[in-house]
């Protein structure tokens, strides 16, 4: 195990420098300049040759007056003056006018987006998988045709579309829930049970949006594997030797099924780490994505490439425990 887990994180070093790669170069090749914009939101009312002048200071500060290759060995090993390097954790100074560490910006926004990630992750494995398992066993049932019909209804609606109706029925209409923002306004002014009430009301509504296209993709993925799986020869020998049904569906039939659900769970969850863009902006969330969103506004490189390259590590973090949970799923499965 350790000798396959050494391989693998030797084999991801590459991997992640072809990445950061690809992902500099992109980043660069995007129209905008970084430093014209900051140099505008710092002009203010200076004239136009004192404005040239900062736009070439902060060129210089930031890098973009060498070479595209100079530029991306300091952006990974540093500069010997300003940055250590993203090799040594240090993603450098943010291209916004508030010139802050990129991560300290990355950490205030990093568990807005993780805790909704847990939430997405927790409700999908409640509602999606059990649906799945009912409807597997029920096949071709009531509860089988309902259910696929209306989380095939739900899974072609787009998240950013049902954010709409679901605001102006109940935060609009009923004003049941609040959507702007992760707080009230006078959150600090509540009791301590009042705090955790009100952070629940704004969980609800981007949480109902960021999962319910899982509960019907989970759902149909479990039903499809579990059926295939219900259909071996082990599971007819289990119901011959008398084992009863919850049993034989949930001991044997469930955990062959894991492996496959496993990898989709691996998978989900380095987007939902990285935000959803979309809908953190629609709710005001002051997440990652939202903080994506903000810096290609700003033509930030610094930041996009840090949350990129985040991005990237937690795909790849992801997909080594999705292969390491195989062993624990299913003992036929050794490393060596």
């Amino acid at each position: 195990m350790f000798t396959y887990i050494l391989k693998r994180i030797l084999l991801a070093i590459p991997t992640l420098f072809g990445i950061t790669v690809i992902i500099f170069s992109i980043t660069h090749l995007a129209p905008g300049d970084p430093a014209q914009i900051a140099s505008q939101s710092a002009g203010g009312q200076m004239s136009s040759e004192m404005s040239q002048r900062v736009y070439e200071e902060l060129k210089k500060q930031y890098h973009l007056d060498k070479p595209i290759t100079t530029q991306y060995w300091y952006w990974l090993a540093g500069d010997g003056e300003r940055t250590k390097g993203i090799i040594r954790g240090d993603f450098g100074s943010s291209m916004s006018p508030d010139n802050r560490p990129v991560i300290d910006k990355i950490n205030e926004r990093l568990w807005p987006t993780m805790s909704l990630a847990m939430l997405a992750i927790g409700s999908s494995i409640v509602f999606g998988i059990p649906i799945g398992i009912m409807a597997a066993t029920r096949r071709n049932g009531i509860f089988d045709k309902v259910s696929s019909t209306v989380l095939y209804g739900l899974y072609s609606v787009p998240s950013y579309v049902m954010a709409w109706p679901l605001i102006l029925i109940f935060a609009v209409k009923l004003e049941w829930l609040p959507f702007q923002n992760m707080v009230s306004d006078n959150h600090e002014e509540l009791s301590s049970m009042d705090k955790i009430f009100d952070l629940a009301k704004h969980y609800v509504l981007i949480t109902v949006c960021s999962t319910y296209g899982s509960w019907a993709f989970y759902s149909r993925f479990v039903r499809q594997n579990m059926l295939e799986v219900l259909q071996q020869d082990y599971i007819r020998t289990a119901r011959a030797k008398g084992l009863d049904e919850r049993t034989i569906t949930i001991k044997h039939a469930f955990r062959n099924t894991l492996i496959p659900v496993a990898t989709l769970l691996s998978m989900t969850l380095p987007a939902l780490i990285g935000g959803s863009v979309i809908l953190e902006n629609i709710f005001n969330w002051p997440g990652m994505g939202r903080l994506f969103f903000e810096s290609m506004m700003q033509r930030d490189f610094a930041t996009i490439m840090a949350l990129s390259t985040i991005s990237a590590v937690l795909i790849m973090t992801a997909i080594l425990l999705a292969d390491l949970t195989y062993a624990l799923v299913d003992p036929r499965v050794k490393y060596d």
